[in-house]
Order: structure tokens, then sequence, then C-alpha cells
């Protein structure tokens, strides 16, 4: 899924919500050692600088190059391009080897992968036991009921212009995502746990976020612009404002798991 998100990457700087630390801390206290960690998909290394908190080392891996050259430095960090084209014996032994591995976390990003392999490889380097499994994601942002129904307009004329059957995971929540682990209490196969993430932005940021979304991009290449000046003003004038700061709410969701031994 590389191309799909190489042309937007350096909207993902600023325009996505941040991660609750919180969330970091207890996905830490769930496994048994700290030595290391794999954030898999890490684009610009958002989740891998929360996940290095708490761990001695962590392989950020991604498909896309683009993504990594906007990725944070980091002395716990070693970003790492995977390509499609690497197996998964190669795959395994860039991240640690078997049985290596405390946790792994995918943000925003499971619903892109071959499910299949990346589980058999995640089932092969995760500990056993005390290894954990992390992925969520997130496919709401709550402003207010002004601003949201001219959003969910908006939404819905880029419906056509998404992956399918990939996005409509996101679109359900995970509520259908495959997940092939035991669970630990946080979410489960069927049943995600349910988070909230605020996050203060101004309207600029929202506009960024918006343009991120890979559906804008699949339909700009077709000619086709969701998002023209008119929306745009619609959109400021339901936010209240160019110069408004508002704290907004995604709606997220995570399943974590260990695998069964």
């Amino acid at each position: 899924m590389a191309g799909l998100f190489d042309k937007q990457a350096d909207l993902y700087l600023d325009a996505r919500p941040n991660y609750p630390s919180e969330w970091f801390s207890k996905l830490a206290n769930l496994t048994d050692h700290h030595r290391l960690a794999w954030d898999a998909a890490t684009g610009n290394g958002q989740a891998a600088l929360a996940v290095a908190d708490h761990y001695e080392r962590v392989i950020a891996t991604d498909v896309s190059e683009s993504q990594l050259k906007f990725a944070t430095t980091h002395p716990k960090i070693d970003y790492r391009h995977t390509p499609s084209t690497m197996t998964d014996d190669e795959l395994v032994e860039l991240i640690g080897g078997e049985n290596s591995v405390d946790l792994i976390t995918v943000a925003q990003a499971v619903h892109w992968f071959d499910l299949p392999r990346f589980y058999a490889v995640a089932k092969r380097v995760l500990r056993k036991p005390g290894g954990i499994i992390a992925v969520w994601g997130y496919n709401d942002v709550v402003v207010s009921p002004e601003f949201d129904a001219v959003q969910y307009r908006f939404h819905a004329q880029t419906l056509p212009y998404w992956k399918y059957p990939n996005i409509q995971h996101v679109f359900d929540a995970y509520k259908a995502l495959p997940f092939p682990f035991e669970s630990v209490g946080m979410g489960s196969e069927g049943e995600p746990l349910k988070l909230e993430m605020p996050k203060t932005t101004s309207f600029e940021g929202i506009v960024r976020m918006f343009k991120s979304w890979s559906a804008l991009v699949t339909a700009k290449e077709k000619g086709v612009d969701l998002l023209p000046e008119s929306l745009v003003r619609e959109l400021e004038t339901a936010w209240g404002g160019a110069d408004v700061i508002r704290t907004v709410v995604y709606k997220a969701f995570m399943i974590v798991g260990k695998v069964s031994v």
C-alpha cells in the first residue's frame, strides 16, 4: 500500500490525532519484558516514539520510503524500509528473530495488510509467553452538530474512492477484522475496545486531516476534487471561523492479544 500514501506523506506530520500516552503505559504493563518492540507501518513514527518511552529498542518498519523520510529520529528507534518483495524469513530476521519481540503495535494501518501473512510473522517474532500485539484505528471525529453535518455529507462523497474491502474494516470499527490472538482484556476479535482521542486543533489542522485521506488522492488522480474551495468555506463557517481553535474527539478502537500457548 506504499503508493497509496506516498503522495500525502507530509500531511501526516500534524494532521492526524495524537495517541494518548496512557495507551502505551497500559500496553507496556501487559508485557513481561521491555527489551524489543516492533511498530509495523510506522509512517512518520508517531506510535514508535510513544513505544520508545517503555522499551529499550524499537524496530519501526514501513513499506513507504516517503513516509519514513518524515519520521522523527530517536536514539531507541531503528527505522527500516520493508518493501513488499521482502520474504517472511527476511522480515523476521530484520525485526529480531523468532520469539524476540515483547510488543507489536500497528496504528491505523493493519486493515491495509495481507493479514494472514502479517499474523504469521507476528506469531513467529512475538515472545512466547509474555509478548503482546495491539492494533488500533479510528474512523470518526466529532466536532459540533453544525460542523459534523457538513463533514458527514463531505465524507459520503468520498465513499466511491476508498480502497475496498480494506477500508470497510475502518468504517466498521474493526468489528469484522480477523484477529487470531488470545484476548488479554483490551478488546478481542469481534469486540474491539472503544476509545476516544481528544485533540486541540485549528481549522487548518482539520482540513489537513481531510486532505491526508487516501480517497482524496485517488479522486484527484481521476480528475475529481472532493474538497473544492466552496466546501472549504462551508466547513470554515460551520467551524466558527478560520481563527477558532477547537477540541475535537476522534472515535477509536483497539484489539490487543497474545499468542495462545
